[in-house]
């Protein structure tokens, strides 16, 4: 007998690390199946940090961030959304699953439920397992013009031991979006239930029919039971750095200064001086990587679209492509397949909960050039595919 809980023991392992481990190393696979682009971390981000280094800012830092960052960061939401956040309201923590992680500490616990909105990413609804909670899944619907939530569904799955209902907008995999309407739905509903939001913004700025997605903070007062995860790895390439941020009520201070404290005890300082250069010198950046990511989502559609046998299905956020094959029921064998004869790398949507079993999710946050390429090696699978 061992010791591990057995809640850890029966954690079910991501089916995208089984692709990975059949294609990591190829000299030739075209990797498409994790959520970052193939940009480095622009320069002047990185001198920030260096900079920071090389003058011995290397010491312990205050829980929730330097005071600088963290004034960066309200600077950030003031210019982005119009918002006034009190400091007081916002940790940094170490990277965007750190901040999900730390809010399943602060609000579930063996005997509560979490309602997940998916497909989404399978780490939350895992982290939700880990504290102890059942997770109940909703799915969005699907059809010719994208993904849809029913809010009916997510209240009829609720009980007396519901205490987070999670959403990504604009999700991993789907590229859904939340509308203002539905989030006041939503959030009306949490307040006279008492449940906790879980809202993922990660991917707030690649949007491709707007300047920035809805965020929760557009209605939210500072004692709803709202919680928005952001992280710098997207927007700013900074996936490797793996800094985020979240943003809680009023009265949560003091439980986030102690989570915060016992997990991690803070970030490294050098890093977080290339976070407020992103957040107070990169609108270039980011402007450049929406125009970036919305040439190749053109590409990725136009070429999706045209195969046989691929039902592809439209977004207007984040940087997946979902699609579905003809005749194809088992993603996990056809994306460890797609790697060995297609030399791509991709992710099954068996990994991302109900409602994409039968899906693939490829990122397009490449190069035209690889992308293409890539493109033309999925063509060529897709057509000769066979269970």
């Amino acid at each position: 007998m061992g010791v591990i809980r057995q809640q850890i023991e029966t954690l079910e392992d991501s089916p995208i690390i089984e692709v990975f481990r059949e294609g990591f190393g190829l000299p030739d696979l075209i990797a498409m199946w994790a959520g970052e682009p193939d940009v480095p971390t622009p320069a002047f981000i990185c001198d920030a940090a260096s900079k920071a280094l090389h003058e011995g800012r290397t010491f312990y830092t205050p829980n929730r961030g330097i005071a600088p960052l963290r004034e960066a960061l309200l600077r950030y939401h003031k210019r982005i959304y119009g918002i006034d956040l009190p400091e007081t309201r916002i940790a940094l923590t170490l990277s965007g699953m750190s901040a999900v992680m730390l809010v399943a500490q602060a609000t579930v616990q063996p005997g509560d439920n979490m309602i997940a909105i998916t497909p989404s990413w399978p780490n939350v609804m895992r982290a939700m397992q880990i504290n102890g909670a059942e997770v109940r899944e909703v799915m969005l619907a699907r059809g010719n013009e994208g993904w849809r939530l029913d809010l009916d569904a997510v209240f009829a799955a609720a009980d007396a031991n519901t205490r987070v209902i999670y959403l990504a907008s604009p999700g991993n995999p789907t590229g859904w979006q939340i509308e203002r309407p539905e989030a006041e739905r939503l959030l009306e509903f949490c307040r006279a239930k008492n449940i906790a939001i879980l809202s993922d913004e990660v991917y707030h700025r690649i949007v491709y029919d707007r300047e920035v997605a809805f965020s929760f903070l557009d209605i939210a007062t500072p004692d709803d039971p709202v919680f928005i995860v952001n992280s710098f790895s997207k927007s700013w390439a900074m996936t490797g750095w793996r800094l985020g941020w979240v943003i809680y009520p009023t009265y949560a201070l003091s439980a986030f200064e102690k989570l915060v404290q016992f997990n991690t005890s803070g970030g490294l300082e050098f890093l977080q001086h290339g976070c407020i250069a992103a957040l107070d010198h990169g609108e270039d950046f980011v402007k450049f990587f929406q125009d970036r990511c919305r040439v190749a989502r053109d590409i990725a559609n136009a070429r999706l679209n045209a195969m046989p046998r691929v039902q592809n299905i439209p977004s207007s956020g984040a940087f997946y492509a979902m699609f579905g094959v003809e005749g194809m029921t088992d993603s996990l064998t056809f994306c460890k397949r797609a790697v060995h004869e297609a030399r791509i790398g991709m992710a099954p949507g068996t990994s991302f909960g109900r409602g994409a079993e039968h899906l693939v999710r490829l990122c397009y946050a490449k190069s035209p050039e690889n992308l293409n390429e890539a493109m033309d090696r999925l063509e060529k699978f897709v057509a000769g595919y066979v269970e």
